[in-house]
């Protein structure tokens, strides 16, 4: 085998549809071991592939599929590279109290997933962060899938890297006094073309 043949897949758009088959006979559907797997919209892993897939629909740039290592989140029609970051004050599990928010935006080497390397560089890599936050608080009415349940916050990397350039994480509170542009689902695309394209 040539190191050719190892090169990344070319991942296409499957169906729920499509059959998982044992020896030419269905045994199940794809839709049905998403079902399985990703109904849980409130844990940390899928609430953050959710909100990335939220972030990607509503800048056009989610025809295609999610790259996993991709050295960010998002790469839009217009070249902008967007990391998406997402936290909540609920989860699935039984809590005491209401979650602190705070969200990562630790600086890190970058995965080429076309060569299988790592650069050594740490940085942040986007033009621009999206924070999101899944606001609602009772816990009984919880609903990932409702987007009035969800705020967004929308700030140039470069504010962080200016004001925050080693720092792995941040609150609520320090993000709101960077100054970042507060939205709805509806707005989205128009703050990250702010923040992508103009000075600020």
């Amino acid at each position: 085998m040539s190191t050719n043949d190892l090169g990344p897949l070319a991942i296409t758009r499957r169906s729920a549809s499509e059959p998982i088959r044992d020896n030419g006979e269905t045994v199940g559907r794809l839709g049905d071991f998403w079902s399985w797997a990703c109904s849980d919209l409130a844990n940390n892993t899928m609430r953050g592939v959710l909100a990335e897939y939220l972030v990607a629909t509503a800048l056009g740039a989610a025809t295609g599929t999610r790259t996993e290592w991709d050295t960010v989140d998002i790469r839009t029609p217009e070249k902008w590279r967007v990391e998406v970051k997402s936290t909540a004050y609920l989860q699935s599990w039984a809590q005491s109290q209401l979650s602190e928010v705070s969200f990562s935006i630790k600086p890190a080497a970058g995965w080429d997933t076309q060569t299988g390397t790592t650069s050594a560089d740490v940085l942040r890599r986007s033009d621009v962060y999206v924070f999101c936050l899944l606001h609602h608080q009772d816990k009984q009415t919880l609903d990932p899938l409702d987007l009035g349940q969800w705020t967004f916050y929308v700030l140039p990397t470069r504010v962080l890297d200016e004001r925050c350039p080693g720092q792995k994480t941040i609150r609520l509170s320090s993000l709101d006094r960077l100054g970042p542009l507060k939205t709805d689902f509806t707005g989205l695309q128009k703050a990250v073309a702010a923040c992508a394209e103009g000075p600020r």
